[in-house]
Parts: structure tokens; sequence; C-alpha cells
């Protein structure tokens, strides 16, 4: 008498608690693609407004005018665009009301850290959620089999005349839950290791940036400072002469 192997009946004739883990293993790995996909979308669009705003910045044109031109969009700024935009917000407040250019150079800096570490939480979110998947998901499959096969020797223990073709199509169904699991977490952990060291790499250039933009900002608090220096002393030489 032949015994039906196949994919579809095995999952079938299952216990209803082996059903229901590979039930959550085929959603863990509908979540665990959805996240992928999404999350790789949204890195390469942050990359290339990287790219494409680094070149607009070294190009060499005027800070307000780049400035003007980013807070005119009605569209959200983020990454970069969104350190460039509150560090330069801040200098031209702090470029009103204060004198001391290491005061200002700290309260820039300070600004720009806060949206800086709210970017990596963006650029980070469900990053978990797939280490997560990518470590459980085996070790539920591996739950399954081990139910599915003791359900399977407990029935054969109960048997007189007991052979191979009654217990093959338990081992079988429990090991397709070691397989689903696999399937779901194999997937999740390349992700995960692939789109941590892409965050890395895009935090350090966003670090990398706010410490080359705190530079020229620095500049162009010292030349107000030595602007604003010249007439006092021309006054005082004047002072002096009469």
């Amino acid at each position: 008498m032949s015994t039906d192997l196949s994919l579809f009946h095995l999952i079938l004739e299952a216990s209803i608690l082996v059903q229901f883990v590979m039930l959550v293993l085929v959603m863990a790995s509908i979540i665990s693609w959805f996240v992928i996909f999404q999350k790789n979308k949204l890195l390469k669009t942050v990359h290339a407004e990287a790219e494409r705003f680094e070149d607009q910045f070294w190009s060499g044109g005027d800070l307000n005018e780049l400035y003007t031109q980013l807070t005119q969009r009605r569209l959200n700024r983020e990454g970069m665009e969104k350190v460039f935009e509150t560090g330069f917000a801040e200098f031209a407040r702090s470029y009103k009301t204060t004198t001391d250019p290491a005061f200002m150079m700290a309260s820039i800096q300070r600004s720009m850290k806060v949206v800086l570490s709210r970017e990596e939480d963006k650029l980070e979110s469900n990053l978990t959620l797939l280490a997560t998947i990518g470590s459980i998901s085996p070790y539920v499959g591996l739950f399954g089999t081990v139910w599915g096969i003791m359900n399977s020797f407990t029935a054969l223990g109960a048997v007189q005349n007991a052979s191979l073709n009654m217990v093959a199509p338990g081992i079988a169904e429990a090991l397709i839950a070691t397989a689903m699991g696999l399937f779901a977490a194999i997937p999740a952990v390349v992700a995960y290791n692939r789109y941590a060291d892409k965050v890395g790499r895009l935090v350090g250039r966003y670090e990398n940036f706010m410490e080359e933009f705190t530079t020229v900002l620095q500049r162009q608090s010292q030349k107000k400072m030595q602007a604003e220096k010249r007439p006092a002393v021309a006054k005082a030489k004047a002072a002096g002469v009469s």
C-alpha cells in the first residue's frame, strides 16, 4: 500500500499543533519579506538623497540659498538634509543672539546630534524584527518537529505490527516544520546583517557631514566676530589719535 508523501498532503495530515507552528512560520516569513523589501527601498532612497545633497552642498553655492530651497519644499526633509536644516537654523538663530563662537558651536552640535539620533532610529526601525524572526524561527520549527516525531512514535507504540510506512508520514510532516523555520530565518538573518551594515555606513556618513558642516559654520562665525571687531578697533584708534 503506497503512502502519499506529497507536501500538501503531509501538511493537511499534520496534527493541529504542528499545523499551527507551520502557520506561524509562514506568517513570520511573509512579515520578514515585507520588511526586507520595505527596508531595501528606504535605504536606496536615503542613499540616493545623501549623494545628491552632498553634491549640492559641496558645489560651492550659497548656504543661505540652499537652506531656503530646502525649507520651501513641502515634502519632509530626512537624513542629511534634515541634519543640515537643523544645524543651519540653529546657526542663524545663534548668530543673532550670541557673540561667543564656542557657545554657538556647542548649541549647533547639540541640535544636530538630536536630529542625527532620530534619523538613526528611523533607519534602524524594524531591524530588530528581522533579528527576532531570524533567531527564533528555527527553534519554533524545531519545536514543531519534535512534537510531530513524538506523536509518530506514540502512535507507532500502540501498533503491534509496526512498519516504516506507518511512521514515515509523521516524521516527514514533522520535518516540514524545521524546513519552514529555516526558510523564514535565513533570509531574515542575511537581510539583517546586510541592512545593519548599510545603516552603520549611512550614520557614519551623517556624522562625518555633521563634523564638516560644523567646521564650515565655525569659519563663518569667526568671520563674523572679526568683522564686528574691526569697527571697534578703528574707533579705538581714532580716539587715540584725537
